[in-house]
């Protein structure tokens, strides 16, 4: 068998493996990409399994941008900003936190390590990734600014992560220690340059799709878009995290302007497969790296190399809990400083901001990119051992942070913040009032439609009472409304009516397709409004 088609093999493996797992785990209601996590290190331990490596250029070139992209355009701007403050102190202030806290603690802990040694470690690890973290909140119920806190701070902290392993491995290759003022420069530079490179690549990309109708065009551009935002700002030296998050935010505001509705909903569908299908070889290559990670290492043993991953697991975890609260309120004060609302989590959720530290595959890329040897040939001091506590505080950090998290927030009583539940059903009182206004307008100057007209607003009206005030819990005990229920059933019949025209040779496949896609919008608009209504 050729490499190639071992290639394909495995990789349709892997593929297959996402798929099935995934889907058992989400039955189960478990986080998927701890599952993964688990099930890829479960595989490593089978013998004769082929190795698969996990290069630090396939995840920074391959996965991370369109992960990052699509994470970017999913997020809200406006909690993005108010919460801004929160995600800074995070993304930046954390970071080197964690940097410099592992540099003065490591040795003792870790005898083979001096302070730049233990900087080079904390920058490695010092990135956060938000996949599990929010796959598990979101299940569990976390309130919602929590969550756009957390995957606010994976948005940018790879940026200054990166940043932070530069300065480490210059101190150990260069034998040069970079002053304040170098770091605040290059720190200027990253950022002023990415969004330079991320607002330029965005406006271009929203002229052209103006001048553009075409889904899969249109879609294609969009796959395309945030690898030429990293691959742009890796060229001019800045970085390449912050021009695709960027360019995220930015076309995620535009697209409501740009795209058609039938561009919109197949974009959508796309880019959530491969966000999924992405994001599930992600965790399931993590978990498979176990023999890759412990090459080199035979000069210690397991027992030795068990308690050097939980201790300086323990220690990671104890840095960030340390930091949460002060940070905490140095964002207040800079809320207050800006003149925004100055309501923020409470000490019970910034303490689940604080053990939700969980890290990923860019830790484990970032700890692989260390070089080999320093600048005269000589090997690269505890690269091996870097890999393996970098895998070990992932393991730990996801599995146990990520298994404890819902009871940690039910012991916690932390509830889901009900006031996005009464926006939306204010949103949609608006959307419908401005809707019936024009019915009513329209019909005082269109006589001839009258009838259609009447029969459009007793629609609309009946919609109106379908909206809730504040969420599921205001109608409970209420089930499904008897108007969604004959639509509903309706729909169903008209759906068993078209099966029987395709299977009678009646229609054609592509009519029965079209005829199809129609009543699936329906059956999605009655699933949206019945979860408006329906107890939980």
């Amino acid at each position: 068998m050729t490499p190639i088609h071992t290639l394909e093999l495995l990789l349709l493996g892997l593929m297959i493996a996402v798929a099935v797992i995934s889907g058992v785990a989400r039955r189960l209601s478990l986080s998927y990409p701890i599952v993964l996590v688990l099930v890829g290190l479960g595989a490593s331990l089978l013998p004769h399994l082929p190795r698969i490596p996990l290069p630090p250029d396939v995840v920074f070139l391959v996965f991370l941008p369109p992960l990052l992209f699509s994470a970017a355009w999913s997020t809200s701007w406006r909690e993005f900003k108010f919460n801004l403050p929160s995600i800074v102190s995070l993304a930046f202030g954390l970071v080197f936190f964690t940097a410099i806290g592992v540099a003065y603690t490591a040795h003792h802990f870790l005898p083979e390590f001096d302070w730049r040694m233990g900087f080079l470690l904390g920058a490695v690890v010092s990135t956060t990734d938000a996949v599990a973290a929010s796959s598990v909140a979101k299940k569990v119920g976390m309130p919602q600014r929590i969550v756009d806190i957390l995957e606010g701070e994976s948005l940018l902290n790879d940026a200054t992560g990166l940043l932070a392993l530069e300065f480490g491995v210059a101190m150990l290759t260069e034998g040069s220690t970079p002053t304040v003022h170098d770091g605040v420069l290059r720190l200027l530079w990253l950022l002023a340059g990415g969004l330079g490179v991320g607002a330029a690549v965005g406006m271009g990309v929203a002229w052209m799709e103006r001048w553009i109708d075409d889904g899969p065009v249109e879609i294609a551009i969009t796959i395309i878009t945030p690898y030429t935002c990293y691959l742009a700002g890796e060229a001019i030296h800045a970085s390449g995290v912050i021009a695709v998050v960027t360019c995220g935010l930015l076309l995620s505001r535009q697209s409501a302007r740009f795209f058609s509705a039938n561009t919109r909903l197949q974009a959508y569908s796309v880019w959530e497969a491969l966000e999924f299908l992405l994001n599930g070889l992600v965790f399931i290559l993590l978990g498979l790296q176990l023999p890759a990670v412990l090459e080199g290492l035979g000069g210690y043993g397991r027992g030795k190399l068990f308690l050097y991953g939980a201790v300086f697991s323990v220690v990671l975890i104890a840095l960030r809990l340390i930091y949460v609260y002060p940070g905490a309120a140095f964002a207040n004060r800079m809320r207050r400083v800006l003149h925004h609302e100055t309501t923020i989590t409470s000490p019970r959720g910034v303490f689940v901001i604080g053990w939700t530290g969980m890290r990923g595959v860019v830790a484990l890329a970032a700890a692989y990119s260390l070089p080999y040897t320093r600048e005269y040939g000589q090997p690269f001091p505890q690269r091996n051992l870097i890999i393996f506590l970098t895998f070990a505080v992932i393991l730990v950090t996801l599995v146990l942070q990520g298994i404890s998290l819902p009871w940690l927030v039910r012991a916690l009583r932390l509830r889901e913040d009900m006031s996005a539940y009464c926006e939306e059903g204010e949103a949609r009182r608006i959307i419908m009032r401005a809707a019936v206004e024009h019915l009513k307008q329209e019909r005082a100057q269109d006589h001839e439609n009258d009838h259609t007209y009447e029969d459009l607003l007793h629609q609309y009206s009946h919609r109106l009472d379908l909206i809730s005030d504040c969420g599921p819990e205001v109608t409970q005990g209420v089930h499904l409304s008897p108007l969604l229920k004959i639509l509903q059933e309706t729909t169903a019949v008209e759906r068993k009516a078209l099966l029987e025209l395709r299977d009678q040779g009646r229609i054609s496949d592509p009519l029965h397709r079209t005829l199809e896609r129609e009543l699936d919008l329906n059956q999605s608009r009655l699933m949206s409004l019945s979860g408006q209504t329906e107890a939980v």
